[in-house]
C-alpha cells in the first residue's frame, strides 16, 4: 500500500514541477524551441488548455496555471486519501 501511494504521489509531483518548468518557459520563448520545450508542451498544454477554456487572461496575466496545479494538488490528495479509505 505505501508503495502505491508514493508512486501516485511521485507522479503527481513530476507532473506539477512539468507545470511549473512549462510555465516559466514562457518568459523566454526560445526554451520552448528545444526538444525539452516541445516534450513539455506537449504533455502540459493539453492539460493547461482546460483551464484556459474557463479562466479567461487577466491582461498578460494568465491564472489558469495556478489554478490547473491547485486542481493537481487536491487530485493527488483526494485520490491518496481515497486509497487509505479503501484499504483500512
Amino acid at each position: 500500500m505505501e508503495i502505491v501511494v508514493r508512486l501516485i504521489e511521485g507522479a503527481f509531483n513530476i507532473y506539477f514541477y512539468m507545470v511549473i518548468a512549462y510555465v516559466l518557459m514562457s518568459w523566454v520563448p526560445q526554451m520552448r524551441e528545444t526538444p525539452i520545450g516541445s516534450m513539455l508542451e506537449r504533455l502540459v498544454e493539453p492539460y493547461l488548455s482546460l483551464f484556459r477554456k474557463i479562466i479567461p487572461p487577466l491582461g498578460f496575466i494568465d491564472l489558469s496555471p495556478m489554478v490547473a496545479m491547485l486542481a493537481l494538488y487536491f487530485a493527488k490528495e483526494g485520490l491518496i486519501s481515497l486509497l487509505f479509505m479503501a484499504f483500512l
